[in-house]
């Protein structure tokens, strides 16, 4: 199987550091509307859009510390996220400027005109994670040059 087949899906897992379950669960569960799996009181799992993550009590390792520059900004380097459909990365957007979300990067489109555009956002969650949300207009772009 191809690392580069976007024909088949396989769920990735990804555990990180938060620095309070309870915090985590209200902005993953919550604001994020992940659905929750199993836990205990040191670690939570969550369906983030199909993948699972896990939020595990580790507050000395949290933090977003470093930047690389992309399209004009900062990108946090240590990041992950989720591609989601147009309509759903717009109404994503919009539920987070209306909870009042400081973004590390605003809402846009990267790369305009270019192969690989995309719309993008990049924010933190309560532990200072960053994550990025985007979004493909052609979905068959993805690993364009």
């Amino acid at each position: 199987m191809s690392s580069t087949n976007t024909n088949t899906r396989i769920p990735f897992h990804l555990a990180f550091p938060v620095r309070d379950i309870a915090e985590a669960r209200a902005f993953y569960g919550g604001l994020l509307g992940c659905p929750e799996g199993r836990s205990a009181p040191e670690w939570v799992d969550f369906d983030f859009y199909g993948h699972q993550i896990v939020a595990h009590l580790a507050p000395e390792e949290c933090g977003h510390r470093q930047s690389s520059p992309v399209d004009g900004h900062d990108v946090p380097v240590r990041h992950f996220g989720a591609i989601v459909p147009m309509e759903q990365w717009q109404a994503m957007a919009d539920k987070l400027v209306a909870h009042g979300t400081e973004f590390v990067i605003e809402p846009y489109i990267r790369f305009k005109g270019e192969p690989g555009e995309q719309a993008t956002m990049f924010f933190l969650d309560p532990s200072g994670n960053a994550i990025e949300m985007k979004s493909f207009a052609d979905l068959s772009s993805l690993f364009a040059r």
